[in-house]
């Protein structure tokens, strides 16, 4: 029951009041540094090393669809098939126009060789031996026309067989067999995720200060994931943009982080958290600090034991318990703990320390009455 008591007498002082010492004594500690472990959280995206919308180079009907949404596939593999058989055509066209060339290659080919012995026991002039070359030369050159018609069939054709560019994992399929699809249409996406990218943004003070450091000195970054929960592996700072948004003021890193069980997804969304250590840290209560208008408050003891209303300012992250404060206190400085709504500007105060504070609070618990108990229970 006096632990209660005491505690509840404990946390009247902390943020509000304070007990009843029948003095108008307060404690005070004095700022010094510590070491504190700080993080850095930003909002981030999370993307795959290679996110590739796959499309189809030839207009038609798919026939066929080879892949369900979240399938892995490999490079190369045979995704969607489009109605091929105008190209199919094409093909046994071009490859009949190559035959047919072959052919004329190979008369040619035979009345040229004839000309040359015919030529060679006089029996036919220079003119005729040339006009029976040329002949030749544009046959060949028809074949190899020919056939580069047949190479391009051919292409038109393996662009109606939709392969993947890349291994990875599929994503949604928005259109269905039988559906008139072209080059404008994105069929699905193949995302590597055996690794992620997340990308993040700094401000531009922030991102002067790590390109003089270099992106080594960021250490080891976590993620956190959409669910509060932190991802298993950690990551690593690889890439920072060289370009500044000029809307925001702020510019793009980017962090790598592997995917080994396939949880990351390519389009998720989370926070990147970069832990950093203030070796130079001061640190003090929350309890000690008032707010008032989105600004921070406490009070120090100066000359003549007056206290005096003091705006500070903290890190932004916290424990929920202490703030790190940047500026309005300095190491030396003195500050009042405990009792703070008591207390105005100006205002003298006994100085006492927080071990005596707490002196004094057990001290009053134990001389407490059991009404006064009951009391202070109620409260």
């Amino acid at each position: 029951m006096f632990a209660a008591v005491a505690a509840t007498l404990v946390s009247c002082g902390g943020g509000g009041g304070r007990p009843t010492f029948g003095d108008n004594e307060y404690p005070v500690q004095t700022a010094g540094v510590s070491t504190a472990d700080m993080q850095s959280t930003y909002p981030a995206t999370i993307k795959g090393v290679q996110d590739v919308e796959i499309r189809p180079k030839v207009q038609g009907f798919l026939t066929q669809i080879n892949v369900k949404e979240g399938q892995t596939v490999v490079s190369g593999q045979t995704m969607f098939v489009v109605d091929n058989e105008t190209y199919q055509a094409q093909v046994r066209q071009a490859q009949a126009a190559v035959n047919t060339a072959q052919q004329q290659v190979n008369t040619s080919k035979l009345t040229y060789e004839n000309a040359q012995q015919l030529h060679a026991n006089r029996v036919i002039g220079d003119y005729e031996l040339q006009t029976s070359r040329n002949s030749f030369e544009s046959a060949k050159a028809q074949l190899a026309q020919a056939q580069a018609n047949l190479a391009s069939a051919k292409e038109m054709l393996s662009f109606c067989f939709v392969k993947s560019p890349a291994t990875g994992v599929v994503g949604t399929l928005p259109f269905k067999k039988g559906a008139l699809v072209s080059a404008s249409n994105a069929l699905t996406t193949v995302a590597n995720i055996s690794s992620m990218d997340v990308y993040f943004s700094v401000t531009e003070k922030d991102a002067m200060i790590i390109s003089q450091k270099g992106l080594n000195s960021i250490p080891d970054v976590k993620l956190q994931l959409a669910d509060g929960s932190i991802y298993a592996h950690e990551g690593k700072v690889s890439r920072m943009s060289g370009v500044i948004d000029a809307e925001t003021g702020s510019v793009q890193l980017i962090a790598s982080f592997p995917n080994p069980e396939k949880i990351l997804k390519s389009g998720a969304t989370g926070n990147l958290i970069i832990p950093r250590q203030n070796t130079n840290a001061i640190i003090i209560p929350q309890s000690c600090v008032s707010e008032v208008q989105n600004k921070k408050f406490v009070y120090l003891l100066a000359e003549g034991n007056k206290v005096k209303y003091t705006e500070i300012k903290v890190d932004p992250q916290n424990d929920g318990n202490n703030y790190i404060v940047t500026e309005g206190l300095k190491t030396g400085d003195k500050y009042v703990t405990n009792g703070i709504t008591k207390l105005s500007d100006g205002m003298e105060i006994v100085p006492i320390t927080p071990e005596r504070y707490q002196q004094k609070i057990d001290e009053q618990a134990k001389a407490m009455s059991a009404g006064d108990i009951v009391g202070a229970m109620k409260k």
